[in-house]
C-alpha cells in the first residue's frame, strides 16, 4: 500500500538526503530543491519509510528494469534543455526532471513497457499534478520519433549498446548520457554529442552499476 502522507519526519529524511547528495558534489539547486521537495516515499509500499530516503536505488527490480522516459523542453537539471529522453529506473525518477515542467510549452513524455505498470501508474494520484507528463505504453528503445528530435537523451537504466534509433531522435547539437555495459559488471557511463552531418563525440566518464534497460513491450 502506498503512503499518502508527507509529515515532518519525511520533510526531514528529504532534507538529510539532500545534504547527503549536495556533498557528493551535487551542486545545481533546482535539482536539490526538487530532491528535497519530492515525497519519495509516496513511491514505495509503506513497509519501505525508512529506504525511501536512502541514498540508494528503489529495491523494485522489475519496475526498474521496464521504464523508459522522454522528456520535452526540460527546464531544471539540463541546463535550458529544450527536449529530452530518458530511460529511468523508477517513477520517482522521473519526477526530478520533470519537477518545475509546463512552463514555456516544457513536457515529460515517459514511455512504460509494462501494461500493468502502465494502467496502475495511471491510477497514481500523485502523479496527475503534473499536468506536462505524457504516458505512453511502448518500447523504451525505439523511444517516440513523432515528438523527436530531442536535445538531451538520458538512459539510467544499463543498454548494452548504445540505441541507434535514441541517436537518430537527437538533435545536432544534442546530447546523450547512458551507462554502457552488461548487468553484471560496472557500466561505464558516457556522454555523446550528436555534431553537424550526424558524427557522434565521445566522452567516457565513470564506472557505475545500473539494472539492465529491456527491449520490447510486456502485455
Amino acid at each position: 500500500m502506498r503512503p499518502v502522507e508527507d509529515t515532518y519526519r519525511h520533510k526531514g529524511l528529504r532534507k538529510k538526503l539532500v545534504d547527503i547528495v549536495r556533498g557528493k558534489g551535487i551542486t545545481d539547486e533546482k535539482v536539490l530543491a526538487a530532491i528535497g521537495s519530492i515525497p519519495r516515499h509516496f513511491f514505495l509500499d509503506s513497509a519501505f519509510d525508512e529506504l525511501a530516503y536512502e541514498d540508494r536505488a528503489f529495491p523494485d527490480r522489475r519496475r526498474a528494469n521496464d521504464l523508459a522516459t522522454l522528456y520535452g523542453r526540460l527546464p531544471i537539471a539540463i541546463a535550458r534543455a529544450k527536449t529530452v529522453h530518458e530511460s529511468t529506473g523508477d517513477w520517482y525518477g522521473k519526477r526530478i526532471p520533470g519537477h518545475g515542467t509546463g512552463r514555456d510549452g516544457s513536457a515529460v513524455y515517459t514511455i512504460e513497457r509494462q501494461r500493468k505498470l502502465f494502467d496502475a501508474n495511471k491510477l497514481f494520484s500523485f502523479l496527475k499534478k503534473y499536468t506536462s507528463v505524457k504516458f505512453f505504453y511502448g518500447d523504451g528503445y525505439e523511444g517516440l520519433p513523432t515528438y523527436a528530435p530531442f536535445d538531451r537523451v538520458i538512459i539510467t537504466a544499463a543498454a548494452p549498446a548504445v540505441p541507434p534509433k535514441l541517436i537518430e531522435q537527437l538533435k545536432t547539437g544534442g546530447m546523450m548520457v547512458i551507462p554502457v555495459g552488461e548487468e553484471d559488471r560496472p557500466q561505464q557511463m558516457m556522454r555523446i554529442t550528436k555534431l553537424d552531418g550526424g558524427a557522434l563525440k565521445e566522452e567516457v566518464l565513470d564506472k557505475f552499476s545500473f539494472v539492465p534497460m529491456k527491449e520490447g513491450k510486456k502485455g
